[in-house]
């Protein structure tokens, strides 16, 4: 179990790193050789930090504290000895880090884990400087490592399962998309990447179009905010030369190679000459295009063929690690694969290498799996792999979801299934713009087809004779807090936010939000979480029943197997909050009691209570941003689970008949619309 970590090197990814690691409550060491280096780190993420509470991002306090985490060292001798986590962090230099390795592992105590943050050299050829050769590992961060999302986890040969187990908590722990990468030049997303930043060096080589042209026609074509000139500028292009240099010669391909005006540039210390340049001629402009996605998806066919990871993943490494619009293969799908056959094929011939047939001779578009299954000593865990869409529940997460369960449902070998997100969201919701494409296509029926499949999947979770858990322990947001709701247990961390935002865009929780709340945590408390629409922090959530379970993100397996050994609830709806004393569970039962609801779905005060109560100002202020046609029909089924008691289909089929008179609304319409377009909803009641 992983609780202190050691960052060597205090440069902006080191420093990073530490400053992440603290703000996830881990107790942090920032080593480097020197003081003035140490001291550099910690000014570092200082600067960093003032930004974020320039930005609202953290409160001055919560910074203090992450600083005060962070104890500097000098020298990687120094680390202390019981250190959980070890992560070396300086240059790319394969000399430096075998001797620090050496070191570290006389250093540490036998538990320590050892990991180097690499992001091209082999970890197998690290492993072999130390003896605990069970306990290290590579973590490639992707800067910058408070912001960027991703890590590739790349295991060496003799890399335990254990060991894996603990870093991949350990990345979890901090919200970061994972990505496991078999040991191979430039792992996933380097190995694509570098070579397309060099094939645009080499086009402004050629002539083909200047820099700003050629960023122009990559900005277009793979809808990205920043081209190849204007990241290398960013990042340095000394990086993308080393890069591109590395792989070359570990992959036998010269076209991989820095092109020489890159080399040039760095040999002067400058930056590439990006203007505002008209645009290029359509042939420049096709073969800019043609190079760069055909580069992109030969390479990226090879990562596959290779076994370093899936279609999904490197896919996923470009949207997350990148901030790419589209991964390679989803691309792909997009502009025909056909046609990306051709431009890959086109490449390869340039470059002198093999793509797989399976994707020079592909017809079909790709499918993609967005729902793994795993299972382990009686435990089956479902993990919705799309981190880089929160989630979100789509008509192809939810029947893969569907397919899942249903298998599992029918094993003897599984006695309990955990449902878990990627990232640092469990499912942040259903996806709003298959709702708002739905409803501008007057296509109510497909809108409702999915709702209904939704209910199916649910119900085979609730109705599973396994024990179900939910591990809500980062964002549950609608949909997916409805999805955690028909499990038998819900289990939270310090990170878990529950949310129904449903009635402030428009509608209401359709997938059994308003039943199964009200069966958890009773009417009034069922109220403030559905009427309201208040985020609810883990103790609230604990305290009302959302969760059932709420502890440190380190011990969640442990109590997931404590779990599974227990088996069901006796009894899943209690009907009353888990805490009746809890303040919040006090004051649902005073505002959103019964004989307040026809004033406050009217819009007005109850009698008796105070407008200047600063609880009573903000429920007045939530419930004033809600749709009142959602409002009032979220209120009614909310009552209709009192009445339809212990007959859970019936309240269910309830919420499935109230649903097109207020999801074809022109309130829905509005609310929905309003929300991907980041302005606030103008309700007319209709």
């Amino acid at each position: 179990m992983i609780r202190s970590v050691a960052i060597i090197g205090a440069g902006n990814m080191g420093s990073g790193i530490a400053q992440k690691s603290s703000s996830e409550g881990f107790s942090v060491q920032m080593v480097d050789h020197e003081q003035e280096w140490v001291d550099r780190g910690h000014a570092t993420i200082e600067k960093f930090l003032d930004e974020a509470i320039g930005r609202k991002i953290f409160r001055p306090e919560q910074a203090e504290k992450i600083k005060s985490n962070i104890k500097g060292v000098v020298g990687h001798q120094n680390v202390a000895k019981d250190t959980d986590l070890v992560i070396e962090a300086v240059f790319e230099d394969f000399s430096l880090k075998q001797e620090i390795f050496s070191s570290l592992d006389s250093t540490c105590d036998e538990k320590t884990i050892l990991a180097t943050n690499t992001s091209s050299l082999s970890v197998n050829e690290l492993s072999q400087q130390v003896e605990r050769k069970d306990k290290f590992l590579g973590i490639h961060w992707f800067y910058h490592p408070a912001k960027n999302r991703l890590v590739e986890l790349i295991p060496a040969e003799s890399t335990s399962q254990e060991t894996l187990d603990e870093v991949e908590q350990y990345c979890k722990t901090m919200g970061k998309v994972i990505i496991f990468c078999k040991d191979r030049p430039g792992f996933c997303v380097n190995r694509f990447f570098v070579p397309w930043i060099n094939e645009a060096a080499r086009l402004k080589e050629e002539g083909i179009a200047t820099a700003g042209q050629i960023d122009k026609v990559a900005c277009q074509a793979f809808r990205i905010g920043l081209g190849p000139f204007g990241l290398m500028d960013l990042t340095g292009p000394t990086i993308a030369l080393h890069a591109s240099d590395y792989l070359s010669d570990q992959l036998s391909v010269p076209r991989f190679r820095g092109a020489d005006n890159m080399r040039e540039l760095v040999k002067r210390g400058g930056s590439w000459d990006i203007g505002d340049d008209p645009d290029c001629d359509e042939v420049a402009a096709k073969t800019i295009k043609d190079r760069l996605m055909g580069q992109a998806f030969a390479v990226s066919s090879q990562i596959v063929e290779e076994g370093i990871c899936s279609m999904e993943d490197v896919d996923r490494g470009a949207k997350v690690g990148l901030r790419w619009s589209f991964g390679p293969f989803e691309l792909a799908n997009r502009i025909g694969v056909k046609e990306a056959s051709r431009m890959a094929i086109e490449y390869a011939e340039l470059a002198g290498i093999e793509i797989p047939d399976w994707f020079a001779n592909r017809q079909q578009p790709f499918d993609f799996s967005y729902v793994d299954v795993s299972v382990d000593e009686g435990i089956a865990t479902i993990l919705i792999n799309r981190p880089e869409s929160m989630n979100a529940l789509d008509v192809t997460v939810m029947d893969q979801l569907g397919e899942a369960v249903e298998s599992l449902n029918a094993r003897n070998d599984v006695n309990t299934i955990v449902l878990e997100g990627a990232g640092k969201a469990f499912v942040a919701g259903a996806d709003v713009k298959f709702f708002v494409d739905m409803i501008a296509q007057d296509n109510f029926q497909r809108l409702y087809d999915f709702t209904v499949d939704g209910h199916k999947v649910l119900n085979s979770i609730e109705s599973s004779p396994h024990t179900t858990i939910a591990l809500a322990t980062g964002l549950a947001l609608g949909g997916g807090l409805e999805l955690a709701l028909s499990c038998d247990y819900r289990l939270g961390t310090e990170r878990s936010v529950l949310r129904f935002p449903e009635t402030s865009l428009g509608i209401f929780p359709a997938l059994g939000g308003t039943q199964r709340t009200t069966r958890i945590c009773g009417i009034e408390a069922a109220r403030f979480a559905v009427l309201g629409g208040n985020f609810l922090d883990p103790s609230t959530a604990r305290a009302l029943g959302l969760l059932t379970h709420l502890v440190p993100a380190a011990e969640v397996a442990r109590t997931v197997s404590d779990i599974s050994s227990t088996g069901k609830p006796d009894q899943k709806y209690p009907g009353k909050p888990a805490d009746p004393s809890n303040p919040v569970a006090e004051f649902s039962a005073a505002f959103y009691c019964d004989s307040n609801m026809e004033s406050i779905i009217s819009g007005s005060i109850p009698d008796g209570l105070e407008p200047d109560d600063p609880n009573v100002a903000r429920q007045i202020k939530a419930l004033s941003r809600a749709a009142p046609l959602a409002l009032r029909t979220a209120s009614e089924l909310l009552d209709q689970a009192i009445a339809t008691g212990d007959d859970l289909s019936a309240g269910l089929q309830m919420e499935l008949d109230q649903l097109e008179s207020t999801f074809d609304s022109n309130d829905a319409v509005e609310g929905l619309s309003a929300l991907i377009e980041g302005r606030r909803p103008d309700y007319k009641g209709t």
